[in-house]
């Protein structure tokens, strides 16, 4: 526990300063750095052995420098991309996450096809990296609170299950999971909503979400807070396939960059839809 938190007391205060201070194509080369971490990490649970591996690291990294630097993606140093590119990206992943995933999780789907693992490898990477940065370009302090949603989901579902833990949620793909660990995330969530919610009026994200209401700024955080979970589960999934404990070993007492990402790579696809559609 000590490692973890020391861990996170590096990666938090260099994560915020980097969203808020580095300029959009900076955050972008960041960011994409990281996913590419994570890819070579997907890679191992898809079943490559390194040299073949490096391969799908290699993709990520060449369709990212693509979207940054080729012009027919109109990346913009201010805005981002263009809206129907973010879209279909961002779209495409988030059917995955609210369609696809949760049946693969329900009927226990064991994929084996390398190919089929790096497709959904590189949407889920790649639909959360434009997530990322096309929130940083429009709102720093937007994107670490949808962030801060799955991180508080998270703690609370950790502290609620350790203490009332008894039903378990998912004992074939990750036994340490538990409903009471669900009820208490969602709980925290919906708090945390609330309290946010003055500070979005006052900012004016509010304004534009149909039917513009406590209940439905509430419903979207819970929303967010299921699919967070359904990342969890599909990454523990993965991993158990592959017989190991871990994505890897990069960061202390948390394991690999997966490890830290699954709940975001399902959550903030469809966040970035949110922001764009529901909230102005």
């Amino acid at each position: 526990m000590r490692t973890r938190i020391l861990t996170a007391l590096v990666l938090i205060p260099g994560t915020i300063a980097a969203l808020f201070f580095l300029p959009p194509p900076e955050w972008a080369a960041i960011t994409l750095a990281i996913v590419a971490l994570a890819s070579s990490e997907w890679a191992h649970l898809a079943g490559y052995h390194k040299p073949s591996g490096l391969l799908l690291v290699a993709g990520t990294v060449l369709i990212g420098a693509c979207m940054l630097l080729t012009r027919w993606s109109g990346f913009d140093a201010d805005g981002g991309w263009p809206e129907p590119l973010v879209a279909s990206i961002c779209g495409a992943a988030t059917l995955f996450w609210v369609v696809i995933a949760p049946a693969w999780l329900y009927f226990g789907w064991r994929v084996e096809s390398k190919i089929v693992l790096t497709l959904v490898g590189w949407l889920a990477l790649i639909a959360t990296w434009v997530a990322v940065v096309q929130l940083q370009a429009r709102s720093p302090a937007l994107l670490l609170a949808l962030m801060a949603i799955v991180w508080v989901a998270d703690s609370a579902a950790y502290f609620a299950g350790r203490r009332f833990g008894k039903r378990k949620l998912a004992p074939a793909i990750s036994p340490g999971k538990t409903w009471e660990g669900v009820y208490g995330a969602l709980i925290a969530v919906a708090v945390y909503a609330l309290a946010l919610l003055p500070f979005a009026e006052a900012a004016g994200y509010s304004a534009a979400i149909v039917p513009a209401s406590v209940i439905a700024w509430v419903a979207l955080a819970l929303a967010l807070v299921g699919l967070s979970i359904v990342g969890d589960l599909f990454e523990s999934q993965l991993k158990r396939n592959r017989g190991v404990k871990d994505s890897g070993k990069l960061l202390p007492g948390h394991g690999g960059v997966l490890d830290r990402l699954d709940a975001l790579l399902a959550a903030l696809p469809p966040a970035a839809l949110i922001a764009h559609y529901l909230i102005r």
